[in-house]
């Protein structure tokens, strides 16, 4: 590839693009611009790329849907800044707002600030992101970081609302009652309990209905097979 710049970045993804992974982005929300390209393809760039803080906000700033993932993918988490975390947040839609800012900004330091203000806004996308951004938090801290006493005032708003709250931002609340469960040992049984009491999460999103993955068989699962507690090295993937 060269150099790599926004604009020849752009180039190689638009040669990396296909119809059928363009329809199928599009049904899941992406909109143009898009070129449509594998997540597989794209990490073949990343291995050139690696981490590249200016690059990341380059492709970002496009609104080109498959660099704005690509910015995810090489994003410095430790040079990100909050402001450009909120800036992502702000212009973020479907995957990008499910996957990209939620991964980076919980790896950053910014990460339980930013979900906290966040999970406030009256957007669905970003109230989704910043909900999601608190599960990421959970899957990669130490039990010993976390405060526990937050987490059990959220779990108890994941109760109070999830029935009430917008589509996406529930897919979102579930996610996160299954990572609190799943993630911080000492709280998997009251997650279990809330999960238990909400049962199966039904959601419309992006035109599909759908159900959510049962939070309280999903930890169940986690805990038959060893795996509570045990903490993420990174949430991008």
């Amino acid at each position: 590839m060269g150099t790599y710049t926004a604009e020849t970045i752009l180039h190689e993804l638009s040669r990396m693009g296909s119809g059928a992974t363009k329809r199928i982005l599009q049904k899941h929300g992406a909109k143009e611009p898009l070129f449509g390209v594998k997540v597989g393809d794209m990490k073949t760039i990343v291995k050139k790329v690696k981490k590249d803080h200016d690059l990341s906000l380059a492709l970002f700033s496009t609104g080109n849907y498959d660099a704005m993932y690509l910015a995810g993918l090489i994003a410095d988490e430790k040079k990100i800044s909050a402001k450009e975390l909120d800036t992502w947040a702000q212009h973020a839609y479907a995957g990008i707002s499910d996957y990209t800012v939620p991964w980076i900004a919980s790896e950053s330091r910014h990460g339980w600030e930013l979900g906290m203000k966040w999970i406030e806004s009256s957007r669905e996308q970003i109230a989704s992101a910043g909900w999601l951004t608190l599960a990421n938090v959970l899957t990669l801290q130490p039990d010993e970081m976390l405060d526990t006493n937050a987490i059990e005032h959220l779990l108890a708003r994941v109760k109070k609302e999830i029935s009430t709250a917008h589509h996406r931002v529930r897919y979102a609340m579930n996610m996160f009652l299954i990572c609190v469960g799943g993630y911080v040992a000492p709280l998997t049984a009251k997650a279990k309990a809330i999960a238990n009491t909400i049962g199966t999460v039904t959601v419309v999103m992006d035109g599909t209905n759908s159900k959510l993955p049962n939070a309280a068989e999903y930890i169940s699962k986690m805990e038959k097979t060893g795996r509570i507690g045990k903490k993420k090295k990174q949430a991008r993937c």
